[in-house]
């Protein structure tokens, strides 16, 4: 029988990793964990995501009869999810592609890439998710080094060099760790650890290259429209405190809050997301940095002295220290 094309995961992971596995497998472990992976992006879209076929076929870069062939292969229902077991921290996935972020401001992010891409499931029921571009974009004093979708052109883009794709490693605990070696030696990794109560989050820089960095900055946004309370088109909902950004639901007093250290904090109602960009230290040749950050869920009303306490008791953003003498 003629081998089934092989599947690719549309500005997502490198086609070697997710193939159709065609009626003459061998059944080596190879094909076993191309297998397992498949099988976790279509579980991923179907019950986690929501997806539609044809949403599902976008980000699989294939025809929606392809995708129920394979749905119906690895017996996933999207009409019949399975109960979740309670968990004893906060869901996190890597984001699946297929489906724009936004709801507005679509010309700003142009075939959005999925490399950067989590979601973040608040703790109370049918409340959707978040998606943390986490980093969005990365300046330095050459100009934009890096950016997570098509908009503004980076350095790479003006002299023809094209950044593979890639995906998200899964690791113990839940942990996702993404790392990049960018063509002139700059390196990033970002790693996203869910907790019980919280989304712990660090992007370290390392200066591999033979010169002084300047002007390090980003942008990590926090994208709204998956989370139906949480995605009106405008500020009001929203509240800046210090480094911290907080968004609250329309019919209840639930807040979804981030915090990072360095920080410069802001929002976009065309979105909509909201921002606690950290700006990272210059960095000699061969030095490193590492800014961190943190999401939290917060039910009440005064979402000032929430962070407010959190900000003396050293817990607003990981590894933070309490504010002296308090």
């Amino acid at each position: 029988m003629k081998p089934t094309a092989p599947l690719t995961l549309r500005a997502m992971a490198p086609v070697a990793l997710i193939v159709a596995l065609c009626p003459s497998i061998t059944g080596s472990a190879a094909d076993d964990e191309k297998e397992k992976t498949l099988r976790f992006w279509l579980e991923n879209m179907a019950w986690h995501h929501d997806y539609t076929v044809d949403e599902m076929a976008s980000a699989l870069d294939v025809e929606p009869p392809r995708v129920r062939e394979l749905l119906e292969r690895f017996g996933i229902d999207p009409a019949k999810k399975p109960a979740e077991k309670k968990r004893e921290t906060i869901k996190v996935l890597p984001y699946p592609g297929g489906r724009h972020p936004r709801i507005g401001f679509l010309d700003g992010a142009v075939d959005p890439h999925r490399d950067t891409k989590v979601s973040v499931f608040p703790p109370w029921s049918k409340s959707g998710y978040i998606v943390v571009d986490f980093p969005e974009a990365l300046w330095s004093q050459h100009g934009l080094v890096y950016l997570a979708h098509t908009h503004i052109p980076t350095v790479w883009d003006k002299k023809g060099i094209k950044l593979e794709r890639q995906d998200w490693k899964r690791k113990k605990d839940g942990l996702l760790e993404s790392r990049r070696v960018l063509p002139n030696k700059l390196e990033f990794t970002a790693r996203v650890l869910p907790r019980k109560e919280s989304v712990d989050m660090e992007l370290r820089l390392e200066n591999g290259t033979d010169e002084r960095f300047t002007d390090l900055r980003t942008q990590i946004c926090v994208l709204l429209k998956g989370a139906p309370q949480l995605n009106d088109l405008t500020n009001d909902n929203k509240k800046i405190v210090g480094p911290a950004v907080a968004v609250r639901a329309r019919d209840a007093a639930r807040w979804v809050v981030t915090a990072w250290d360095r920080a410069r904090p802001w929002n976009n109602e065309r979105c909509p997301c909201m921002h606690s960009d950290p700006v990272f230290p210059d960095l000699d040749p061969g030095k490193k940095a590492t800014v961190r950050g943190r999401i939290f869920f917060y039910e009440g009303d005064d979402i000032e002295a929430e962070i407010e306490r959190r900000r003396v008791a050293g817990t607003l953003i990981p590894g933070a220290r309490p504010a002296p003498g308090r």
